[in-house]
């Protein structure tokens, strides 16, 4: 009788520590909230346009203070709102069969922005120095920036 009864305070102990355990966002490592489960949504709708390749809808969500330092500390390669949909129709006429997944890692608050860390799996299809078709993959972290605008949140970097 004193096995059962301390198997049964094992499992009891066991349900009570998996109850004391964050909840996440299914499928990521983000705590949820509806202002995380707001974000993750429009990080998936950013996803779905980079896959079809649909520079407008990704210009539609970059604030208008959209400003990129393209992750290196020189000044020469960075661009703002102007300049994104130039480099976005660019990129995607070099590009073809899209594959872009990420993982959402976690994501700080600083008043109305949002620091969003992913990791990023992409390929794609590309042409080489000789015409021929090769397919890349790509692996990265990436941080969003996100900037709520009173009704939606619009990407300030990272796109």
């Amino acid at each position: 009788m004193s096995t059962l009864r301390a198997l049964v305070l094992l499992a009891l102990g066991a349900l009570s520590a998996c109850g004391a355990s964050p909840n996440y966002i299914p499928g990521t490592q983000v705590s949820r909230s509806a202002r995380n489960e707001a974000i993750i949504e429009r990080l998936e709708a950013y996803r779905v346009a980079v896959e079809r390749r649909d520079a407008a809808a990704l210009l539609l969500m970059a604030s208008k203070s959209y400003w990129d330092d393209a992750g290196t500390t020189t000044g020469t390669d960075d661009y703002g709102r102007a300049s994104l949909q130039r480099i976005l129709a660019g990129r995607f006429q070099e590009a073809g069969e899209i594959r872009y997944a990420m993982k959402y890692m976690a994501i700080e608050h600083r008043g109305d922005k949002a620091f969003v860390d992913v990791l990023v799996d992409a390929s794609f299809s590309v042409k080489d120095a000789q015409g021929q078709t090769v397919r890349r993959d790509l692996r990265d972290q990436n941080q969003f920036v996100l900037e709520h605008d009173g009704e939606t949140w619009k990407f300030l970097s990272g796109m």
